[in-house]
Formats: C-alpha cells, structure tokens, sequence
C-alpha cells in the first residue's frame, strides 16, 4: 500500500492512513504492509520510502530501522524539537515558550536496560526491544544514545552468557535464570556500574563460578566497575521482591548536578532513580528553580531522591520532601547529609496521605511554594486536592506527560490559579518522551 505519513502517533509512531508504522515521520510518501487491522490501532511494517520528507535525516545508528528505543533518529533534530513543541501547545491549547534542547543530542544517557532473551532454537539476543513487536529482542551492537562502552559491554556479556549454559527467564514458566543486563554511568565522574538481574526461582540460581565469570568479564572493560546480581523474585499471589548481592568493585557509584546555585553530589546505589540525562537535568533543576521565589517552606511532592528539593533549600527557610518509595527517601536522606543540607526533611509515604497527617500536626505551617514532579499518570486525587486547600503561591509542575499534565493544571485553573509559563525541555533525543515545566501562581 502507499501512503503519505501525516503525523505522529501518541507513542511517537508515523502514522498514515489511520495506521501505525514505525520509523517513518511527517511527509514520507512511503510503501506499507498492513500487520495488524482487526485490533485498534492499525498496525504497519515499512518496505520503501518512496519520497522522503524534508526533514528525514540519515540515521547514526545501525539498529534504527529495528529499535523501538528511538523512534524519530531518522528526524532532524530541529524537526523533532517542533513536533515536541506542538505536543506541549495541543495538550495545553497554548504556545509554550521555546523548548529548550539538549545540550547533547547523542550519547546523553547515564542508564540502559538491556533484556536477555532467547527464541525456540536456542538462539540467543541480549539487547533492545523490537519496535512494534515487543517482546521480541535484537542482538545490540551499538547504542548512540549512550556512551561507546555500554555497547562494548553488552557483546562482552552476550560472549560470556553463551559460554556459560544458562538460560534466558521465561516468565510463562518461571523458567530460566537471565532477566536483563543494567548498566550506569555518573556523566559528571566517570564511574561506572553492571548489575545483573536474574531469576529468584532457586531451581536457576547461578553458581559462584558463573557469577566470577561475569564479574571478570565486565570488569574488563573497567578494573574499578561496581559489579552487583540482582534477583527478582515472583511468586503467584505474593508481592514481588529484589534481593541485591554486591560482587565486586564499589558498592555504589557517584555522580554530580552542577547547578547555578551550588553542585550537588549524589550516592548512586543499584536502585537508586536518577535523572537518565545529567547534562539536561542540570538545565531542568535550574530552570525549575529560578521559577520559585524566595520562600519560607517549599514543599517538594514525588520528591525521589530528593535532589530537587535540596537545589530549593538555597531559597527557602524549610523544604519538606514526601516519596512513596522507602528506598528512595533512605537515598534522599544520605544524599542531604552528603551536602551539607540541614533545612530539608523527606518524610515517607502516600504523597496525599502524608500531607493529611502533616496538616493535622500542631506544628504544621503552609507552603509558600510547591514543586511536583509526578509519575505519568499526574498528581494523584488525594494530593490534588491538598493542593487546592493549601493554596501556595507558587506551583511549580513538572512532568514528562503534558497531557495528565494539562489535566492537572486545568483543575488547578478552576480553583483560582494562572498558568503564567509553560517551558519544555529535551530531555530524551530521539524519542517521542518529552518534560515540561508548568508555572502556576495565585490570583
């Protein structure tokens, strides 16, 4: 079938004729097969581009026409940049400001998940998912997004696992011992970190000698690579748990945001969440900050390891942080004491439960300015509705879903605020995944 592509999907697929194709963009006349056309949406697999759009590029990297990691490489970087935009003014049905890029459209990436998987023959594959056709898995010999040596280390590891006899997980089964290869890098230092997760059924745990082969395989690359196992353990009817067993080299990585008001160190631990791009991040949090005021108490909600917060204690007299996530907070309160911060608090939980017991404490004061960076689901009802009860005078909402975002800020509109801002940034080249920051402020 031929078609011309008119726009992008919400998954960052082309689409034309009302069907999804991967690796296509805005303007290709292109040749098509139909995959899928009983079940919404329409899927389709490229065979020709008949006439390429204006904006189509070379891409850099071998695996673009499989990858489904970055879906827009074959997009010119200012192209992708305009369509981000656009994104932000639909969701929002207003111009934002100029989205500001990245200051490293390629090799921007400090993590990488690398899936280990297997077909019925016993062929092995150790890297990205197919676009479109998940969870089926390429064998990656190179990535563009991150630095070379993830790569190198990657074909290292796919050597050592078919040397080694083991076998790929298969969730159906709870078979096999092989889940995913991760990697990490701090940007700012340099060092390095490989975790290996595996299954948590005993009849696939590895031994020492497979477990010293892989250590001596990655280290390789780098004597001083902070090397852990990770077992992911499933059971039916139970909750899901993570056991971590360090191997060799550090027991944690370090890594640094270098921001207007101060540089920020932080302890990266295997589960530790960190911002994938450190150069944008740093663009982000500054961005972020110079949009609050001087302020009494700031909160800072879906605070994670609470660098955010920490970059606002230099203009605030109290910060309080809340996370859900137990191992997060444990890693926001080392990473204060590792700065030097003694005017910031992360307290543990429900972000809207938390705040309901705050407010019921004798010494509870308002905030004078709040900070949110929530999942991409948005604010939860709970935490919406503290907001509008609180009534800060400043919200700054950040988020990497402008249309949960937009949501939010609409009901935030209705209780008397004005959206005065709305700034993208670049935080992920070649990819449909977009953050943009919402300033509110009172009437």
């Amino acid at each position: 079938m031929e078609a011309q592509v008119q726009g992008f999907s919400l998954k960052g697929y082309g689409v034309a004729d009302d069907v999804e194709i991967a690796h296509v963009i805005p303007g290709d006349k292109i040749l098509f097969e139909l995959t899928r056309k009983k079940r919404l949406p329409k899927k389709g697999r490229l065979l020709e581009i008949l006439t390429p759009s204006q904006d189509r590029v070379e891409p850099r990297c071998a695996h673009a026409q499989t990858c489904g990691g970055c879906s827009w490489q074959q997009m010119a970087y200012p192209a992708q940049l305009k369509e981000k935009e656009l994104r932000v003014k639909k969701a929002f049905k207003r111009d934002p400001d100029p989205i500001i890029p990245s200051p490293a459209p390629f090799g921007y990436r400090n993590k990488m998940e690398f899936t280990f998987s297997e077909n019925r023959g016993g062929q092995k594959y150790l890297g990205l998912m197919i676009a479109q056709a998940e969870p089926y898995v390429f064998n990656l010999t190179e990535c563009h997004l991150t630095h070379p040596w993830f790569a190198d280390v990657v074909s290292t590891v796919r050597a050592w696992w078919e040397a080694s006899g083991l076998k790929a997980y298969f969730p159906p089964a709870d078979a096999g011992s092989l889940r995913y290869l991760t990697l990490r890098e701090g940007m700012r230092t340099g060092q390095k970190m490989a975790i290996l997760n595996v299954s948590g059924n005993p009849e696939f745990a590895l031994n020492r000698e497979q477990l010293d082969s892989f250590t001596k395989a990655v280290q390789a690359h780098d004597a001083n690579m902070s090397v852990f196992l990770r077992i992911h353990q499933t059971k039916k009817g139970k909750p899901t748990q993570f056991f971590e067993m360090h191997l060799a080299g550090p027991d944690h990585i370090m890594e640094e945001l270098r921001l207007n008001t101060k540089t920020l160190s932080f302890k990266i631990s295997p589960i530790s969440f960190f911002q994938p791009n450190t150069l944008s991040a740093e663009i982000l949090y500054n961005t972020a900050i110079s949009l609050l005021p001087e302020s009494r108490v700031v909160y800072d909600l879906y605070c994670g390891t609470g660098s955010l917060g920490m970059a606002a204690s230099t203009q605030a007299k109290q910060v309080i942080g809340i996370e859900l996530s137990p191992e997060a907070v444990i890693d926001a309160e080392e990473n204060l004491k590792r700065n030097g911060i003694a005017n910031m608090q992360v307290f543990q939980g429900d972000v809207g439960k938390v705040i309901t017991r705050l407010m019921g404490e004798p010494t509870f004061v308002r905030p004078d300015a709040v900070i949110v960076d929530p999942p991409r689901a948005g604010l939860d009802p709970l935490a919406l509705h503290h907001l509008k009860t609180l009534r800060p005078k400043t919200i700054v909402y950040i988020s990497c879903n402008p249309l949960t975002q937009a949501d939010n800020v609409a009901e935030l509109i209705q209780a008397g605020y004005v959206l005065k801002k709305l700034q993208p940034i670049d935080q992920f080249p070649h990819t449909y995944h977009i953050e943009n920051i919402a300033l509110l402020s009172l009437v």
